[in-house]
């Protein structure tokens, strides 16, 4: 049987661990995007989405999912609920293959009030941290996701490396 200590220095092992640590971080990102944004229903996945069909109307669904590293499942589930809110419209073009996606009136007017919630959740979210480490922070970040990108289970395709 296990002693306390034991159990002590395994949950040390599992709690310092980069994944659990990205991933409570992750948890706690979210919780401060949803809580400033509450108003507005926004999930981080859902801006993300309006963010990119901003920046690229009529893009594909397909691209739109490699452009935030979503699976199909996942873009599906997040394009339903804006779509069921007014704030995108998806349209077949050669029959249900190619989807693309833009942002309604509201999608666009729901997007720019979402800008200093959004801002908000980002300052809240680097507050414990000086410039310096916030700058060390993402660097790493960087450089983690982009060494491993291929491990990944969803590819992420910024939008300007699909086109051409």
């Amino acid at each position: 049987m296990p002693t306390s200590a034991s159990r002590t220095t395994t949950l040390s092992r599992l709690y310092a661990r980069p994944g659990f640590l990205l991933r409570r971080a992750h948890q706690i990102s979210a919780a401060v995007f949803e809580d400033e944004c509450r108003d507005l229903q926004l999930t981080p996945a859902q801006f993300g989405v309006l963010t990119v069909l901003k920046s690229h109307p009529g893009l594909g669904q397909s691209n739109l999912a490699r452009a935030l590293g979503f699976d199909k499942v996942t873009v599906l589930r997040v394009l339903r609920g804006l779509e069921s809110r007014g704030l995108v419209e998806r349209e077949s073009s050669a029959g249900r293959r190619n989807v693309s996606v833009q942002l309604t009136p509201a999608g666009s007017r729901t997007l720019e009030s979402a800008q200093k919630p959004a801002e908000r959740a980002y300052r809240r979210l680097m507050a414990p941290l000086d410039r310096e480490q916030q700058q060390q922070l993402l660097a790493l970040l960087q450089l983690l996701t982009g060494e491993l990108e291929d491990e990944a289970r969803a590819a992420f395709v910024p939008p300007a490396r699909q086109e051409g």
